[in-house]
């Protein structure tokens, strides 16, 4: 360990998370090891084992710390409580201060999101996600039709995300209208 011993630690679990969704910014979820985690947090290896036992551990972790951000934010939003608010100017406006605040942070989350498919333990707390939004937008929209705007919110990302392009944030109110249309 490059920095002092730190017998008495309280935040290092919370520092190692951090390290690993930097890693996976820096070098993709291939790039992801125990060694490296530790390297970047500055904390022994035998900490990052200590702490996750296993790199799918590390991972939920890690996606579930990213996944609290956009539906915070959701959750947090004016529009959802005022029933007059233009729904999917309010959500179309969310998703490109997401898209558009760090687009390095979106694609890094997203990564995370997407390594589901290929690790079951990363499952849960990606559908963790969809959940907390969906339930965000049941204030204002029928669960049906809450999980409707998810799936979109995430298609348009998607598409932004690995098309390179911009975010159009007057395509977007116009589909997440036709979604709420009775």
């Amino acid at each position: 360990m490059a920095g002092s011993v730190r017998r008495y630690d309280p935040d290092r679990r919370g520092r190692i998370i951090d390290a690993a969704i930097r890693v996976v910014g820096a070098r993709g979820i291939a790039g992801l090891s125990h060694r490296s985690v530790a390297a970047e947090a500055d904390v022994p290896l035998g900490s990052t084992t200590y702490h996750f036992k296993t790199l799918d551990d590390l991972l939920v972790a890690a996606l579930r710390q990213a996944n609290e951000g956009f539906a915070r934010t959701v959750a947090d939003s004016a529009a959802l409580a005022d029933p007059d608010a233009d729904l999917a100017a309010a959500l179309a406006a969310l998703l490109g201060g997401f898209l558009g605040a760090d687009r390095a942070r979106a694609e890094l989350e997203y990564e995370l999101y997407l390594a589901a498919l290929r690790r079951p333990a990363l499952r849960p707390v990606a559908a963790e996600w969809c959940e907390a939004v969906s339930a965000a937008l049941s204030a204002r929209a029928d669960p049906a039709t809450a999980r409707a705007l998810v799936a979109v919110m995430d298609g348009i990302s998607l598409q932004v995300l690995l098309k390179g392009a911009q975010y159009d944030e007057a395509y977007a109110r116009e589909v997440l209208r036709r979604v709420l249309r009775p």
